[in-house]
């Protein structure tokens, strides 16, 4: 992946992969701030900025920002995640400037009206109930938040109801002021554009862009524990979990190689198991995420309440293979393979290299090369992985459980369930 980079004087940098033989460019504007950098009494206000920031600007009201993006045939949109929150578009090579003119001007010039504020707490209150009533989206609310209780990392992207009433404009404004900098941001865009020529746009939309930001990352330390929940519903939510790493652990690819093996699709261990031998589930799987400064790894499994107590003690028991035995060369180099098929194919979408080209400045301080990361795949050993699982099932477990509920597994019979490390 051929990227160029730009620092401009205020430290904001400008990354560009240009791809001629399209007609299309993805481009966008990534803040590293998220939920997880939220006091408890602002749970929440990232994700109401993201949404309110289309509401007007000093050049524009909600309905041009919509329509200029939107005539000219471009797709606009925007998502707030943990750690990180992203504003971006995808246009015809012609309409670039337009797109980043928009873009710039709403995250930079926000004016958060009064009647807007009003209408999109209440747009925003039914995001948070469509989660809360939807099992298996919300069941994962519970498990981050009992793998890290009483810290941001722990809440929730959307905040409470209350706490999301509570925003006005001063404290929006004041949020920006304090998280939205150039040392925190990057702007990108991948597809058929001249790097000097997005370079100056974005220089004399952004060159007053505050230089630094004012915050500081609360630590983030995962805990785990047991949260359940009755509720009368056909499928009871399981899920399993363990303390993960960083972004930059020598452990990250083990672990995500690990994961692929262990439940990452139809040929891993968990699928082959529990839905194929056994039929116990309709949806099994894995899955690893990385924070800045800690990961979760966890085990998901949607099953009959009924099942729940036969379903724990096979969990356990795939979990004590891979602990007792390495996994075969066929293992290896399949998920080696799957994760990166993974990657290459998308790379193919310049929506999806603008994402990871973000990602990796904001993490890593530089864009990895394709070649490194598929090295660093390709250099994992059956030892790697069973010192990854070693990891990970040596950590206090995070139990989470979702559904009717009348007898199940509490979290002490999970305990006795593992190995003991």
């Amino acid at each position: 992946m051929q990227h160029k980079l730009t620092t401009l004087e205020n430290g904001l940098r400008v990354v560009t992969a240009q791809r001629e033989n399209t007609e299309t460019v993805s481009l966008g504007i990534w803040v590293n701030t998220g939920s997880a950098y939220e006091p408890q009494d602002l749970n929440g206000i990232s994700h109401f900025i993201e949404h309110m920031v289309f509401k007007g600007s000093k050049k524009r009201n909600s309905v041009q920002i919509s329509e200029e993006i939107e005539n000219v045939g471009g797709q606009n949109n925007a998502y707030t995640s943990r750690e990180f929150t992203a504003f971006y578009a995808k246009m015809l090579k012609n309409d670039v400037e337009l797109a980043l003119d928009v873009i710039a001007d709403f995250v930079l010039h926000p004016t958060f009206p009064d009647d807007e504020m009003v209408k999109e707490k209440e747009v925003v209150v039914q995001e948070i109930k469509q989660s809360v009533d939807t099992p298996d989206d919300v069941v994962f609310d519970y498990f981050q938040e009992t793998a890290f209780p009483n810290q941001p990392l722990g809440r929730t992207i959307l905040g409470p109801k209350e706490t999301v009433r509570s925003f006005n404009a001063d404290m929006l404004h004041s949020y920006m002021h304090n998280h939205y900098a150039a040392n925190n941001t990057v702007v990108v865009a991948v597809g058929n554009i001249k790097h000097e020529n997005f370079v100056e746009m974005v220089k004399a939309r952004m060159a007053n862009y505050q230089k630094q930001s004012a915050f500081e990352i609360a630590p983030q330390v995962y805990q785990g524990g047991f949260y359940q929940e009755t509720r009368q519903i056909e499928q009871a939510h399981m899920l399993i979990g363990f303390k993960g790493v960083e972004y930059k652990s020598p452990l990250y690819y083990p672990i995500n190689i690990f994961s692929t093996i262990f439940g990452g699709g139809m040929s891993s261990r968990l699928f082959q198991e529990i839905r194929e031998k056994r039929g116990l589930v309709y949806s099994v799987y894995s899955y690893h995420s990385s924070q800045t400064s800690v990961g979760l790894f966890g085990i998901y499994a949607g099953t009959s309440a009924d099942q729940l107590n036969t379903l724990l003690p096979v969990i356990s028991d795939e979990i004590k293979k891979v602990l007792n035995e390495k996994v075969s060369d066929k293992e290896l180099n399949r998920a080696k393979v799957q994760l990166k098929a993974s990657m290459l194919m998308a790379l193919e979408s310049s929506s999806s290299t603008a994402e990871v080209v973000a990602r990796q400045m904001l993490l890593h301080g530089r864009v990895i090369p394709t070649d490194e990361v598929i090295a660093k795949i390709d250099n994992i050993t059956k030892d790697d992985i069973l010192k990854a699982a070693q990891f990970l099932f040596s950590s206090q477990p995070t139990y989470t459980l979702l559904g009717d509920l009348k007898q199940y597994p509490d979290y002490e019979a999970l305990r006795q369930c593992l190995p003991k490390m």
